[in-house]
């Protein structure tokens, strides 16, 4: 099972929004290619719509779970993804547990269109 890390709180919620619908085309392409993807931001955003926090420090325990039951982790590289916080943490996760790390790019621009993506394995940094 893929888990699919992206960055996505940001004082502009707009940012967020946007973060979490690039999240969601993505999952989606995944799992027509025919992986089974969990990704935290697509589970979580709606659940900050009940007051809950968007934030790394309340999402970490929930998130680490389900990363420890994934076999990969794939990182988005959305704007912003060596800044954040979650994802350097579950980079880190999944390497300190032997999971392979992959890191692909978003389309361009990454919010406004459908993606037609391949995955492909790579275990360097963009």
């Amino acid at each position: 099972m893929i888990y699919l890390a992206s960055p996505y709180s940001h004082p502009d919620q707009t940012v967020c929004e946007l973060r979490f619908h690039a999240n969601v085309r993505i999952a989606a392409e995944l799992i027509r290619q025919g992986h089974v993807v969990f990704s935290p931001i697509v589970h979580g955003h709606p659940l900050t719509k009940q007051q809950l926090s968007i934030e790394w420090s309340f999402w970490r325990r929930i998130d680490l779970t389900f990363l420890e039951a994934c076999s990969e982790l794939v990182v988005l590289t959305l704007p912003g993804w060596e800044q954040s916080v979650g994802v350097t943490e579950e980079i880190a996760v999944a390497e300190a547990s032997g999971k392979p790390v992959q890191y692909l790019a978003p389309p361009d621009p990454w919010y406004a269109r459908t993606p037609t993506l391949a995955y492909v394995a790579k275990e360097t940094r963009p």
